[in-house]
């Protein structure tokens, strides 16, 4: 156990039991606070392992409530600290209500120091564990899709579809808005594939004019036209065993389209200028934001080339369609750019948290990006808030919670409408879609206060 995660808050108002228990504690880094405010600026000073806390606080120092509000925010803040709830003498009810909203154990008053000072050093030791095996967890998990931070399913079976299509050597559409992360899974797919040791040769249809992108896809001889001094290969020609990686495909012209499908289909290529057919074995993996099906009911993309690239299809949610996507990539660029830049900052408020969670980011990863390193960089205190990451003014959503309970009820409640709207009112066969008895169902339509 590191030094490192042997921090204790002790939330205490009795100045004769803050010192008793600052000296049980020697070997600890200990800090001390007596109320609420003080309280939640040393969780966030110290971030502590373990937080040993009297539920009898001012300005309540004869009730529980206090107490309890401060043990609610350390659990919604960091869930990973270890509370010891400090509770009177045979106040046992209290007791179990503390651990049932999330406190790890409790002791009771009278304090023994020597008993007192076991709990903690069990607690600091499994949050030493906990910490340990996360950072083993996120080593060991780390995929060879380096560099997609992903907790969602939607964006979990995308990885894994990149796994299984990487040996395969197929052409490749991957689709999604812009700044979903469409490039960077063409790079773990080709560190996955048998094509790793050749390159990986990407062009932007988009960026590069209409008049420069055929000798930039094909090459040119020498003499082919003004200013090509000298025989030059193209970007198809140098990804030879490779994979070449064909961005925003969409906005590739007409004109270079039926070339395009020559190729794909001959596996040759011909220089501009040039007469002499190059074979070129490459895989071809395509990108685009656009619709290419409506864009073949316009004419504006061939529908034989969209059958060609297409062999396999990825698609890339937006990052408003992966739950808990958002905050966890926030964390992460905080951490990297905290790092790069040399901010000492350590985290996001809760209420900033809980706007990254709520705001639709159209921009989606690359916008999240660019917000969270322009915060870091404005950024006065420890911890970014909703102004600094600008979501101050957003419309705002009612958050998600996290109790089990409500949780629980909103989705039953939710359950119930929807089969009830399905089945047209008919209680019987509600109750059969939702694999209930009809007087469990009558039940939980009076608890819920729904009427048919």
């Amino acid at each position: 156990m590191s030094e490192q995660d042997k921090k204790l808050l002790i939330v205490e108002d009795d100045p004769g039991l803050q010192s008793q228990l600052r000296w049980s504690f020697e070997d600890y880094e200990v800090g001390i606070a007596a109320d609420r405010d003080s309280a939640m600026a040393q969780l966030r000073r110290m971030e502590p392992g373990v937080v040993t806390l009297d539920l009898g606080l001012p300005p309540d120092p004869g009730g529980v409530s206090e107490g309890f509000a401060i043990l609610e925010e350390i659990v919604g803040l960091v869930p990973d600290t270890k509370v010891i709830v400090v509770t009177g003498h045979n106040d046992r009810s209290n007791a179990v209500r503390a651990i049932g909203m999330g406190a790890y154990d409790f002791y009771e008053k009278p304090i023994d120091p020597d008993l007192l000072t076991l709990v903690v050093r069990r607690a600091t030791r499994l949050h030493s564990l906990e910490l340990e095996n996360r950072r083993l967890s996120v080593q060991r998990d780390q995929s060879p899709l380096d560099g997609i931070i992903a907790a969602s399913p939607e964006m979990i079976k995308v990885c894994r579809t990149v796994e299984k299509l990487a040996t395969a050597d197929v052409s490749t559409l991957i689709l999604g808005e812009s700044g979903t992360g469409k490039e960077v899974l063409v790079k773990a797919l080709h560190r996955l594939s048998n094509r790793a040791s050749k390159r990986l040769v990407a062009i932007n249809c988009a960026a590069i004019p209409e008049n420069l992108l055929e000798s930039e896809l094909f090459g040119y001889e020498k003499g082919a036209f003004t200013g090509a001094a000298k025989t030059t290969a193209g970007k198809i020609e140098t990804a030879e065993g490779g994979i070449l990686f064909l961005d925003e495909i969409g906005d590739m012209p007409l004109s270079l389209q039926s070339k395009l499908l020559r190729f794909l289909q001959e596996r040759v290529i011909e220089r501009v200028g040039g007469r002499k057919e190059i074979p070129v074995d490459v895989r071809v993996v395509c990108a685009t934001h656009r619709d290419l099906k409506e864009m073949l009911s316009e004419q504006t993309f061939r529908e034989d080339l969209y059958y060609r690239i297409n062999e396999t299809t990825i698609k890339v949610p937006s990052l408003h369609e992966r739950q808990g996507d958002a905050v966890v990539l926030a964390r992460w660029f905080l951490q990297r750019f905290s790092e790069q830049l040399n901010r000492p900052v350590k985290g996001f408020t809760q209420r900033a948290l809980e706007l990254i969670e709520q705001y639709q980011w159209p921009g989606n990863v690359r916008q999240l990006e660019n917000r969270v390193k322009r915060a870091i960089i404005m950024a006065d205190g420890p911890y970014v808030n909703e102004q600094e990451m600008e979501l101050d003014d957003i419309q705002e959503e009612a958050p998600q919670p996290f109790n089990l309970r409500e949780v629980r009820e909103h989705a039953e409640y939710q359950a119930i409408t929807r089969a009830l709207n399905f089945s047209d009112n008919n209680v019987s066969h509600t109750a059969e879609m939702l694999g209930i008895t009809r007087p469990t169902l009558y039940n939980l339509m009076r608890k819920y206060n729904i009427n048919v």
